[in-house]
């Protein structure tokens, strides 16, 4: 029998579990830029303006499919941390079912530190990531 993924929350708990082993900011932000590094790559083609995630300050790509009943997530971006913030977030949310999305708010990103530790303008790019995220399941759901 093939392993079971595991939950959303399960893994926002391993993720907090990861930054809590590590010991300060430093070490997180290098941690999440791995992330961002072991993400598959963006096909370049898709690195215009129809694919551009508007409402953060890099550059974002982003591109989405549903396999079915699961979210399939893809993106890059020109920054490495927020690079590694899309790997984070797509950990979380790539692969799930609109009702498994929509089920989870983003308290994750302030229990993980991440709003204390980005700046202002990296948090709100975030903010609006899970939101697009949670509105492309909300209208998969309706």
């Amino acid at each position: 029998m093939a392993d079971k993924a595991p939950t959303i929350d399960a893994e926002i708990q391993a993720l907090k579990d990861e930054f809590a082993f590590l010991g300060d900011w430093t070490e997180r932000y290098q941690y999440i830029m791995d992330m961002g590094r072991q993400m598959p790559p963006f096909p370049p083609e898709k690195q215009d303006e129809e694919h551009k995630f508007h409402g953060c300050q890099s550059q974002v790509w982003f591109d989405y499919e549903w396999d079915g009943d699961r979210l399939k997530l893809y993106g890059t971006s020109d920054a490495m941390i927020v690079n590694g913030l899309i790997a984070l977030l797509f950990r979380i949310y790539s692969d799930r079912t609109a009702g498994e999305i929509l089920a989870t708010d983003d308290r994750f990103i302030d229990e993980l530190g991440l709003g204390a530790h980005l700046s202002a303008n990296r948090a709100t790019g975030l903010v609006n990531m899970v939101e697009k995220i949670r509105k492309l399941a909300a209208a998969k759901a309706a």
